[in-house]
């Protein structure tokens, strides 16, 4: 019997995707589950599979095109079947709903599909999102609650890429030079035993474990591909991407209908600058960035002032009791924000880590969706570019962005005495329907307090 194979939402937010290479050819043999071709959706490159067995009789789509979420891309069938029916009347699928998942819930404006299960038919579609003048926002059950707050280096809590728990549910402790050393060589970190105190995996223990057969050289890992603009010519015209589409929607549903206010501060950093020094003296295991320690400091302040871990949802406003921060990565074709979820409960070190191994994914175009949607809050770093001071646009439903700027020394009065300090500036965009001036103002103080104190971060 044929099987159907159409554009499928690959990702929440995807109403249409581009078929960016077939990985089979017409008259190939292909068995269920086998990755027939690559897909961009809105946010990251993902593998279309078979869902029938059989052979791929005809391929309708090109590759480079773009096609709605439905549209009929290829037939699988028998070698004996007659398919004719089939392609004369190719045209784009009814979309039943898709099937709930277990996911964070959606950071996006409108009622949220989730992923399609691995179960659901190859001749189906999940449901396209409705409306935007729906402004609703769907929440799916969340995964369990952390313990507790945390500010150590321990092991990621969240990676979604982090190896599997061992057969007591617990993940092995580990370094994060370790953790990002093993990704790169594909080790199992469930496998391997820790020379560290308490059976801590650390880096000797990465370098003297053999190697993986899934191990792949970094560079070997599939880039993506980047746009070269010809000098030929008066000008030319590039196709949008779908990420580039999907940034040009989101700002426009944020810019225009949102009442945004901003509040502007200048943080000290001196005794940030002084802990980051001290951490990176202890080794490369304990390196954390400013970047990291605003996302700590954000995320305490966040879970101190539910009123701006807060979503807008048209008829009401719904308050967070779990903190969970995007942050935006720099793409070639654009910006993704990944988000580090519970991230008041992880530490400095934890955070670190997740936050580099994300980015390493984002740039890679591998983030999964349960990887980047969810967020409660985002924080936006321009600051490693030499930007002083700038202005975010707000990711709705979410009701405020911290944009921050670079960590720079400067002339100022402390105690009656000129000195210099090393300082740096934020930006908080708010929501004016969720956050008032005050209630933004007292966030950014804790903020401010958090971050010019560390410490508090650590104990």
């Amino acid at each position: 019997m044929a099987t159907k194979v159409v554009m499928e939402a690959l990702s929440p937010t995807m109403e249409e995707g581009r078929l960016v290479k077939w990985l089979k050819n017409e008259g190939d043999a292909v068995k269920q589950g086998d990755v027939l071709a690559e897909v961009e959706t809105d946010k990251a490159v993902m593998e279309l599979v078979a869902r029938g067995d059989g052979v791929l009789r005809k391929r309708l789509a090109a590759e480079g095109d773009a096609s709605a979420v439905g549209t009929l891309l290829a037939v699988i069938a028998p070698a004996d079947e007659n398919i004719d029916a089939l392609i004369a009347g190719a045209a784009p699928a009814a979309a039943p709903a898709a099937a709930p998942a277990t996911a964070p819930p959606a950071q996006s404006e409108g009622a949220t599909p989730l992923p399609e299960t691995p179960a659901q038919s190859q001749g189906e579609a999940s449901a396209p999102p409705e409306e935007k003048q729906t402004r609703t926002v769907t929440a799916p059950p969340q995964p369990p609650l952390p313990p507790s707050r945390s500010s150590g280096f321990g092991a990621v809590t969240s990676a979604p890429s982090a190896a599997s728990p061992p057969g007591d549910g617990r993940r092995p402790r580990s370094s994060p030079l370790a953790r990002r050393l093993a990704t790169e060589r594909g080790l199992d970190l469930a496998q391997l035993r820790g020379s560290g105190p308490g059976g801590r995996i650390v880096k000797k223990d990465i370098e003297s474990a053999p190697a993986a057969g899934r191990e792949r050289p970094a560079a070997a890992a599939k880039q993506p591909v980047k746009r070269l603009i010809s000098r030929e010519g008066d000008y030319q015209d590039i196709p949008l991407t779908q990420i580039r589409k999907t940034i040009a929607r989101r700002l426009a549903e944020s810019i225009g209908p949102i009442p945004t206010f901003y509040l502007t501060a200048e943080f000290d950093a001196e005794r940030a600058s002084e802990m980051r020094a001290q951490l990176k003296e202890l080794g490369d295991d304990y390196k954390v960035s400013f970047n990291d320690i605003v996302i700590k400091a954000v995320a305490n302040a966040l879970s101190d002032h539910p009123e701006v871990n807060a979503h807008w949802a048209g008829d009401r406003i719904r308050h967070f009791n779990r903190v969970h921060v995007a942050m935006a990565v720099a793409v070639d074709e654009g910006l993704i924000t990944p988000v580090i979820f519970d991230a008041d409960r992880k530490g400095i070190g934890e955070i670190s880590a997740e936050a580099k191994h994300l980015a390493g994914l984002a740039r890679q175009r591998k983030l999964t969706p349960e990887q980047y949607t969810g967020s409660t809050f985002s924080v936006s770093n321009l600051g490693m570019f030499g930007i002083e001071h700038f202005t975010a646009i707000i990711n709705p439903p979410e009701a405020g962005i911290l944009a921050v700027g670079a960590v720079e020394p400067k002339t100022v009065v402390v105690d009656g005495q000129v000195v210099v300090r090393q300082r740096m500036r934020v930006t908080m965009s708010c929501d004016h329907r969720v956050i008032d001036g005050a209630t933004g103002a007292r966030f950014l103080q804790s903020v401010r307090r958090l971050f010019e104190n560390p410490l508090l971060l650590v104990i």
